[in-house]
């Protein structure tokens, strides 16, 4: 039997309310013992003095380019950068090229997932060639193993055609997963609609986009009894929205970005498309609307909403270059250094929101340091203050606009299944 000893580190496990200096015992890839001065027989030990120990990160909300898009990144590149960032499961987005909208798809991916430094979750596409029309086979994809169904990258804009697909999606046990954006309101824009965009001469993106689909897609998925989980989420009304539908008991869930509760459209110094994504950074009165959300739990889930681009194609300015940024390798540091650090938000809430929450979303055997649980950890020094550098990302996506900043959290060490998948040797 290979065993490995975490010695010494501060275990942080929300699901089953540890918060303190213990030791971890790993044998054949699962957790075998949790607790204070445990012996080290034969095992391999890692000092984790002065360290935080946490359940791997689960993100469910990435985009590995695969089928298709290789040029912006892999299954396997991805993996890295997610295991970088101390993330240890992933759900990846369907709309590649083509989309995953068929179950030998499905299955070509997880064939490719196999070797990656990460568990790798698929999410299905609800309709053929994502082009709102007719419905996937979800029950075949299903049985191939998606965890989710989402038309991400854009709505349903049919909503008896969603509504069908929530319906199976109940049969099937699979949360729906919204991309809420009413692609008749979004009209070209490329930024929200604001005083930032006269500024910056840009068609903007007005909050209602967001808001109108947020707002049916709850009241669909509450006649249809299905699972909803919105994406992304960037308005200060659906934020409303949704603490409303979850005070009248719907099941519903929701995410947001690190870059939804940090930045604005104030902080786009140019027209620079580093800044561009989808939905958009908001106002001031967004950004608060969701922080709060996030604090006090409406917003269920931290995400990432990774979508690496080339170089080349972010150089063509706002109008003419793809939506998205990359955020497997700053996602922790950002939520730490931004809700953690200043004392808005505990470390075990986070990795309630980062691990916990969308590991039980999904269904996942991940977001616990359980005893018997999978041995997926992510070790950081939350200490050590570093600056953001693209250019040592392992994604081989370099599109942030958070180049540059000063963080807390490095990720030092992740394991998956037992195995050291990642360690930081430049400290």
């Amino acid at each position: 039997m290979m065993e490995t000893l975490i010695r010494g580190g501060r275990v942080v496990d929300p699901a089953n309310g540890i918060d303190g200096r213990m030791d971890i015992r790993i044998r054949d890839g699962m957790i075998a013992a949790v607790g204070e001065d445990l012996p080290a027989g034969s095992a391999a030990v890692i000092d984790a003095e002065g360290l935080a120990v946490l359940p791997g990160l689960v993100d469910m909300h990435v985009h590995f380019r695969d089928p298709g898009q290789t040029h912006k990144e892999t299954i396997l590149t991805g993996a890295r950068a997610a295991a970088a960032g101390g993330v240890t499961s992933v759900l990846a987005m369907p709309n590649t090229t083509p989309p995953m909208d068929d179950v030998s798809f499905v299955r070509y991916v997880y064939e490719k997932a196999a070797a990656a430094d990460t568990h790798y979750y698929q999410v299905g596409a609800i309709t053929k060639g994502m082009l709102g029309k007719e419905l996937c086979d979800l029950p075949a994809m299903a049985e191939g193993g998606i965890r989710a169904i989402s038309e991400d990258g854009k709505s349903v804009m049919d909503a008896y055609l969603l509504r069908q697909a929530m319906e199976e999606a109940k049969e099937l046990d699979l949360p729906v997963l919204s991309h809420c954006e009413d692609l008749t309101l979004v009209h070209g824009g490329v930024m929200n609609d604001d005083e930032n965009a006269v500024r910056l001469g840009l068609p903007g993106i007005p909050n209602t986009a967001e808001d109108v689909i947020a707002s049916r897609d709850m009241i669909l998925a509450r006649d249809a009894r299905c699972r909803l989980h919105l994406c992304h989420v960037s308005t200060a009304l659906s934020v409303s929205l949704l603490r409303f539908a979850k005070a009248q008991g719907l099941a519903v869930t929701a995410e947001t970005c690190p870059h939804y509760f940090t930045l604005t459209s104030d902080d786009i110094p140019s027209d620079d498309a580093k800044f561009k994504m989808n939905p958009p950074l908001r106002t001031k009165a967004d950004r608060e609307a969701v922080r709060a959300a996030v604090l006090d739990g409406t917003i269920d889930v931290i995400v990432t909403d990774h979508a690496p681009h080339t170089a080349e194609e972010k150089a063509k300015g706002f109008r003419h270059s793809p939506f998205g940024i990359v955020g497997l390798e700053t996602s922790f540091g950002i939520s730490y250094t931004e809700l953690v650090k200043p004392g808005l938000l505990s470390l075990g809430g986070l990795v309630r929101r980062m691990s916990v929450m969308p590991a039980k979303i999904l269904g996942l055997p991940a977001g616990t340091l359980s005893v018997g649980a999978p041995a997926d950890i992510a070790v950081f020094d939350l200490e050590n203050e570093y600056t953001v550098d693209p250019e040592k990302f392992r994604s081989m996506g370099r599109n942030t606009p958070f180049a540059g900043r000063r963080l807390f959290g490095r990720c030092v060490r992740t394991i998956l299944s037992g195995r050291t998948v990642w360690e930081d040797t430049n400290l």
